[in-house]
């Protein structure tokens, strides 16, 4: 066994072990969660060596990165795009993810439905969810629709034929206690189900606060650092 294989094979082993604990800690089944390794800035052949362990789900956040390294990879896995998206990147994305998690604006769900169509694909999306004002946190940049704004985000990704809406997901807020973060979406997910009963997921939780997303309901988590390893600064 390569020396990556190993280190690759022990990380996993050891996120494995936490998600076991946190959901017997919350009293739920495994089977519950589906873990999204996130990949981004490591090679395709991390994510050959991943599938030898049953990996499944990847993530990544940068275009073009994202579409090259998919393009590369011969494992049968699905892919998760997590970054920000700039609208006329959109239908290029569209073409290979099958999941996007973060949609946020209007004028993104036409574009990615516009390539999905174009793509003569189908397209899973996710509503992400800036919760930082609810906590009185200013942005730090990264994207997102207020809670206000999903009933009529949701309304226009089911008009398109291509496009499925999974879900919501959000990212914890730096500098505070996650668990209350999580909580609040899970209960906006509830709301959307409501009137979107196969909007399931929940997309929460990363290497640092997996345990509270397990504890708040959320159905995937998104871990890359505590797999993959602590990355360079990004150029």
């Amino acid at each position: 066994m390569t020396a990556r294989l190993e280190e690759l094979r022990a990380n996993l082993a050891e996120v494995e072990q936490r998600i076991g604990a946190a959901c017997a800690a919350a009293g739920r089944d495994r089977d519950e969660l589906t873990l999204v390794v996130v990949t981004k800035t490591y090679p395709a052949s991390d994510v050959e060596l991943l599938a030898e362990f049953g990996v499944t789900e990847v993530g990544e956040n940068r275009h073009p990165e994202a579409g090259e390294k998919a393009a590369d990879v011969s494992a049968p896995v699905r892919w998760h795009f997590m970054g920000g998206i700039q609208t006329n990147k959109a239908g290029a994305i569209a073409r290979y993810a099958d999941v996007v998690h973060s949609v946020d604006r209007p004028k993104l769900v036409a574009s990615l439905g516009r390539g999905a169509v174009a793509a003569e694909r189908d397209l899973e999306v996710l509503l992400q969810v800036d919760l930082g004002p609810a906590f009185e946190q200013a942005s730090d940049g990264r994207s997102g629709a207020v809670p206000d704004d999903l009933a009529a985000l949701a309304d226009a990704v089911v008009e398109n034929d291509r496009l499925h809406l999974g879900g919501v997901m959000t990212v914890a807020p730096l500098g505070i206690d996650p668990a209350p973060v999580f909580e609040r979406l899970a209960a906006i997910a509830e709301r959307l189900r409501a009137d979107h009963p196969g909007a399931t997921t929940i997309s929460a939780g990363m290497s640092g606060d997996l345990e509270a997303a397990v504890a708040a309901g959320a159905t995937h988590l998104r871990v890359g650092r505590a797999i993959l390893g602590e990355r360079p600064p990004l150029g």
